[in-house]
């Protein structure tokens, strides 16, 4: 067996199935396991576009100090695909380990030297046991599970009152896990040495913490926000979200003495019809929202135009995959950051709100609805597949009873007895915000909806100046906004340095850990975390204040550096794009190799 460093609860499994085999719930099973005991552990989730017979891949891993992003290594392999088991091969970390269904003899010229393989006959124990042959699929990625836990020290009793949880209803269910989980367990106690120098300890509970994806987050933040009317069309990787919302509104927006719903959910026939749903909806004072993705957003665009200029307040959640056309839809990226800050023709300009991970989902989800009444206008949330799919581990999500949501400048009748004549565009405070009327209350606040030339008063025109009024006071919205988004987060560097990092989104765990790697080889960097656009003047001063900004995205075109240049003051020679875009989640090496390279250049050629 080749030298394998000790790596107590700090190690990357990974296992490779065929699509369509029934292993997610085996894998949930293994994450949840690990949480249970304690350790800080995360999934990522990497699965073809089709439904059935591709590979698919889940990384789980754990680590004891937090750290959440891929870490760019393989410790311990499952191959369960014989079509990828070369590649899955290569993948193994130099003194990893290597587990495979040994029923089926592989190539002799499938090794290394430098990992241990190990040959369990997963298939053949199964079908001894297990007599329909879709249970005999199902048993064996259970029987894996069985297997780490021996390899590894995963408490076979946490795996007990899982399945005992899961299968509440079916006991005959957990029986027969419980029989897969020991064929594995008892063969590799028999055949192996375990524990590996690889493995599990308990750590603790985890109290105070949860395992959730981002886009149940977002729902229930939708939910808490009041939100009562979704309307989507289907869309890989955003249509759980709804499904969540719709399981939340099932749940506790029914009225508990007729049982009538009060909720819609409305799938629309396309993209473009969902926006309109959306708009019809705020526009008669409902909080309403639509989950998209890339391909979504375009095909929304002219809603959004609409939206903007006629001033409805609407909120519409992108998460994120790879583009351009339908590119890879169940990989991730950040690549929307520009068609949704200035989505549709025409001077259009969009807050938005780039959460890190499924809490921010959740707190985000609610303030993009008080945002989006407050300035009357589109708000968008951009997750990514990587928040909005995969399984985090977060603090337990918290609810301040006494919120109230913030619904803006909406006139009743006894504040238009108030007025002499209600004017829909007219700017009364000097915060580039007009008042509104919900539709149906009062006959002194009708007034037409125009997506087509208007002035203060609402009046069709096609008058330059007036038109011009009516655009110079959208820009003084913009300003406004900018004291309504989600401040940045700054983590400065134990040390002052002239060097500084800008980040947004799922991209933060992987810069986290890396400023970490890099302070100790000396490097100190600070960072600062962008959680909103329009940009406030927090992120100007760090622009002003550093020398070297490297700038991580999940893109090809540096959008976000783009967006710096175009919207700050901020200097192109100073903004060094750090970019990730080949669909999976950015490891932390690929953060610390662009700014250690970058840097070292840099003192190379000030000594030449």
């Amino acid at each position: 067996m080749p030298a394998t460093q000790s790596r107590i609860n700090d190690f990357v499994i990974k296992i490779a199935t065929v699509n369509g085999t029934g292993s997610a719930s085996a894998n949930g099973l293994l994450m949840k396991a690990l949480f249970r005991m304690g350790i800080p552990v995360t999934g990522k989730n990497l699965f073809p576009s089709n439904i059935q017979g591709l590979p698919t891949w889940y990384e789980v891993r754990a680590n004891r100090d937090g750290y959440i992003s891929r870490s760019g290594r393989v410790d311990v392999m499952v191959a369960m695909n014989a079509q990828t088991y070369e590649r899955d091969m290569r993948e193994v970390t130099p003194g990893g380990f290597l587990i495979y269904d040994s029923t089926w003899p592989r190539r002799a010229v499938e090794v290394r030297e430098d990992i241990t393989v190990l040959g369990v006959p997963l298939a053949a124990m199964c079908n001894e046991r297990f007599k329909a042959s879709r249970v005999r699929i199902l048993m064996k990625n259970i029987a894996y599970v069985g297997v780490l836990s021996a390899l590894m020290g995963i408490d076979r009793s946490i795996l007990q009152a899982l399945l005992e949880e899961t299968f509440a209803t079916k006991p005959k269910l957990v029986e027969s896990n419980l029989e897969a989980i020991d064929i594995g367990y008892q063969y590799a106690l028999e055949n192996f040495t375990c524990p590996l120098p690889v493995r599990a300890q308990t750590m603790g509970d985890n109290a105070g913490k949860i395992l959730i994806d981002g886009n149940a987050a977002a729902a229930l933040g939708c939910l808490y926000a009041g939100a009562t009317v979704g309307a989507w069309y289907p869309i890989t990787p955003s249509t759980s979200l709804m499904d969540a919302f719709k399981g939340y509104c099932q749940q506790f927006r029914r009225d508990p003495e007729n049982g009538r719903n009060n909720y819609c959910i409305v799938q629309a026939e396309d993209e473009l019809a969902a926006a309109g749903i959306v708009l019809g909806a705020s526009w008669c004072g409902a909080r309403a929202f639509t989950p998209t993705s890339g391909p979504g957003i375009s095909l929304m665009s002219e809603f959004i135009g609409f939206a903007y200029y006629a001033e409805i307040p609407s909120v519409f959640f992108d998460v994120q995959r790879v583009g351009p056309s339908t590119g890879m839809p169940t990989r991730t990226q950040q690549c929307d950051i520009l068609l949704c800050a200035y989505a549709s023709h025409g001077d259009t300009r969009h807050p938005l709100l780039l959460p890190s991970d499924p809490a921010e989902c959740f707190e985000m989800a609610v303030h993009a609805f008080d945002m989006a009444e407050r300035l009357q206008t589109p708000i968008f949330v951009l997750s990514d597949l990587d928040v909005g799919m995969n399984d985090w581990m977060i603090p337990e999500l918290a609810w301040d009873d006494s919120y109230r949501p913030d619904r803006g400048k909406v006139l009743g009748p006894a504040d238009l007895d108030e007025l002499e004549k209600f004017y829909r565009y007219l700017d009364r405070d000097g915060d580039g915000i007009p008042y509104r009327t919900y539709p149906g209350e009062d006959a002194r606040g009708a007034y037409f909806v125009r997506g087509s030339g208007h002035n203060r008063f609402g009046g069709y025109t096609e008058d330059g100046e007036e038109y011009r009024d009516v655009l110079d006071r959208l820009l003084v919205k913009w300003d406004t906004a900018r004291g309504l988004v989600p401040e940045p987060v700054l983590q400065a560097a134990a040390e002052k340095t002239s060097v500084g990092l800008i980040a947004f989104g799922s991209s933060d765990g992987a810069v986290t850990e890396a400023l970490d790697e890099l302070a100790e080889e000396g490097i100190d960097v600070d960072y600062l975390r962008i959680r909103g656009f329009p940009f406030n003047s927090e992120v100007q001063a760090f622009l002003d204040g550093h020398e070297t900004v490297f700038v991580v995205e999940q893109n090809r075109d540096a959008q976000m550096r783009s967006l710096l240049l175009m919207e700050t003051q901020a200097c192109s020679t100073k903004l060094i794009p750090i970019l990730h875009y080949n669909g999976m989640p950015i490891p932390s090496d690929c953060v610390v190799q662009g700014v250690a390279s970058n840097l070292g250049n840099r003192k190379k050629e000030a000594a030449a």
